[in-house]
């Protein structure tokens, strides 16, 4: 089995509250979450769409052509996209001494086959996590005193979402 391709990225919190994304590779993507609790996005590339968080760990893509791909978060700012192609590391959660310690145990790099995301989900399967999802904002929202912002899709690296903070609620992790 071929080890994925792992590419990292880096965000920028801009003055208008959205997020300027830079990819290894070249790429750029600005990101932006709307009203509708979607992380609405554009990329150099000419491409444009919406992520969504769906339970706990995954992330809906839907490009504006209608094609519709999923993604894994599997902790420590790494995202596995489709059928494990792609894992998406994030500089900044990846960085410091616990970086360190993952490369040495070889665990940086390994992604288990568990961990890819289902390559499609029926209507009824999306709306179970999306429910899963809303429950864990809540109880995060119960848990903080009320705190956690109603937009935030919660869960994993995500908490804290957008709108909270005097960092516009950017966390630099929002929707892999």
């Amino acid at each position: 089995m071929t080890q994925p391709r792992h590419l990292t990225y880096s965000d920028e919190l801009l003055a208008d509250g959205t997020a300027h994304r830079r990819y290894e590779d070249g790429r750029s993507e600005w990101r932006r979450r709307g009203a509708d609790g979607l992380v609405h996005w554009h990329d150099t590339l000419g491409d444009a769409g919406t992520d969504e968080r769906l339970g706990s760990d995954l992330i809906k893509r839907v490009h504006a052509d209608g094609r519709v791909g999923y993604g894994r978060d599997i902790g420590y700012g790494r995202t596995v996209w489709g059928d494990g192609t792609t894992v998406l590391v994030n500089r900044t959660s990846f960085g410091g001494r616990l970086g360190v310690v993952l490369t040495a145990l070889g665990l940086a790099g390994a992604v288990a086959v568990s961990q890819y995301p289902p390559l499609t989900l029926s209507p009824e399967e999306e709306e179970e996590l999306r429910a899963q999802a809303r429950a864990q904002a809540a109880d995060s929202s119960a848990a903080d005193g009320g705190s956690a912002g109603s937009g935030d899709s919660g869960g994993g690296d995500y908490s804290g979402g957008w709108d909270d903070g005097d960092d516009g609620g950017w966390d630099g992790d929002d929707f892999g």
